[in-house]
Parts: C-alpha cells; structure tokens; sequence
C-alpha cells in the first residue's frame, strides 16, 4: 500500500476498508470503493492538513531561521561583550 514508509494512497485506504467488509456487503465492490473514499478525502479536506512536501519545505525553513537566530545570538553576545570592555576601559 504505502509508497514510502508512513504514506498512504486514499485508493488503496478504500480498497481495504471494502474488503473488510462481510462478504454479502463486498459485492457492491467499486461503489463501496468510490464511497469511502470520498467520505475519506471529505474527511482530510477538514482536517486542513497540509501535503508531505509543504510539511518538509516549511521544516527546511524554520531549521535556517533556527540556524540564522542562533549566528544572530551570538553575535549580539560578541557586541555586547565588546561594548561592556569597551565602557570598562579607561
């Protein structure tokens, strides 16, 4: 079913939530099929979820803000370490 570890395909959800079912309700196969599935994506649509790739793109981003913040804290350390020696000094 999963393409890769942790995904799903919304098909292959329906195709096994209708084989799942007792064999007398089985037979009306596709439109169980098509049916769940459009109760499934219905479902998601709600949910607002947000697709693996946006979920990655924006991960990307917040690690440079975190690594841009971090270099930008250090930097005010080092100013403000100047600063005080600075005003220190005779």
């Amino acid at each position: 079913m999963p393409d890769k570890p942790g995904s799903f395909n919304l098909d292959d959800l329906a195709r096994q939530l209708a084989q799942s079912l007792p064999q007398n309700l089985r037979a009306l196969g596709g439109d169980l099929e098509r049916n769940f599935k459009a109760l499934l994506q219905s479902g998601l649509e709600r949910m607002d979820l947000v697709t693996r790739e946006e979920f990655d793109v924006q991960s990307a981003v917040l690690e440079r803000t975190r690594e841009k913040l971090e270099a930008l804290e250090a930097r005010l350390g080092e100013l403000e370490q100047d600063l005080k020696s600075r005003s220190e000094s005779p």
